[in-house]
């Protein structure tokens, strides 16, 4: 940004030195190139703290990772990448054979504690069997019962089923393929239909002009040429640089390691315009935060803005 402020600096002097015809001497120069120095450096000091300009922003979707309560080879597929899903939809089968075989033998073995207990109730009514004899059989009727309900359980996770409205990107889970009960090997990812975040990340002291509500201008690579307009929806109080995980390491200074980090804010996109385009999640840009202090600087920080925007036209990355 600080580089197109330089150029069309670079590009008025020229024009005046040609327009008016002024020589190349060692007045004219210096004051070209002081003045310039003062100028800009003063504008771009009210323009960055007033109206602060993010060179990372980025569209942000929830996701889930499908992982199966239990773990069993698949025997279907039924969906299709991308294709949006109802809530409850199947999403895979796993073989359900061996579930539903211990499921019958806990229902069998069930059956033959009730009769157990139903005869030893009546052995001690006679005077007979002994209460002892009755709470044993009480005792594993109620475990046989309690492993019936988990085999039922998982009888029914066998069929895995979407979590919400959304669609499946990526899939690669086919039949004959094996899924397992592991949070760290997911057979897909879920993605939900939910309204996508926009989040930008500004460095700490440009959140002394950020609040919410304040208009917020956003641009994206992949649509070049177009400034969507916004306002900012929240600050967030936390950075990922301040998380703290339990571990047998106390906390200590790397100077090496740590990085300041930058504030997350999220930026909720008005511009009907923007509603034309289909961008996909992780969708890269930059945005722009504008206060009320120092308002007659806004206008130079939407005018870097489109420039930036309309260099994506040439350029990938800039």
């Amino acid at each position: 940004m600080e580089v197109l402020l330089i150029l069309t600096y670079s590009a008025i002097c020229i024009c005046i030195f040609k327009v008016f015809k002024l020589p190349l001497n060692k007045w004219t120069v210096p004051t070209a190139v002081l003045g310039g120095i003062v100028l800009l450096g003063a504008i771009m000091v009210t323009m960055n703290y007033n109206h602060p300009y993010s060179e990372v922003a980025r569209k942000y979707v929830p996701t889930t990772p499908i992982v199966p309560e239990v773990s069993g080879h698949v025997v279907d597929v039924p969906i299709k990448a991308n294709h949006p899903l109802e809530p409850g939809e199947i999403l895979f089968q796993i073989d359900a054979a061996p579930f539903v075989a211990k499921r019958d033998a806990l229902r069998a073995q069930l059956s033959a504690a009730e009769e157990d207990l139903d005869r030893a109730q009546t052995l001690r009514k006679r005077g007979v069997g002994s209460e002892r004899d009755v709470d044993r059989a009480r005792s594993e009727m109620e475990r046989l019962e309690g492993e019936l309900e988990v085999a039922s359980f998982h009888v029914e996770e066998t069929t895995v089923r979407a979590p919400g409205h959304g669609y499946v990107t990526q899939l690669i889970l086919h039949p004959g393929m094996r899924a397992v009960s592991l949070p760290l090997q997911p057979s897909m990812v879920f993605v939900h239909d939910q309204d996508a975040r926009y989040v930008a990340f500004f460095w700490q002291n440009n959140v002394l002009r950020i609040e919410p509500g304040l208009e917020a201008e956003i641009a994206f690579d992949a649509i070049p040429g177009k400034v969507f307009t916004g306002k900012v929806e929240e600050v967030l109080p936390m950075m990922a640089e301040g998380q703290l995980k339990p571990s047998g390491t106390l906390i200590t200074v790397n100077p090496y390691a740590e990085t300041a980090g930058r504030v997350p804010v999220i930026i909720s996109i008005s511009d009907p315009r923007f509603e034309a385009y289909q961008l996909p999640g992780g969708a890269f840009g930059q945005a722009a935060v504008y206060s009320e202090h120092a308002h007659h600087v806004a206008i130079i920080r939407r005018m870097l803005l489109r420039m930036s925007s309309w260099m994506s036209f040439l350029f990938p990355f800039h």
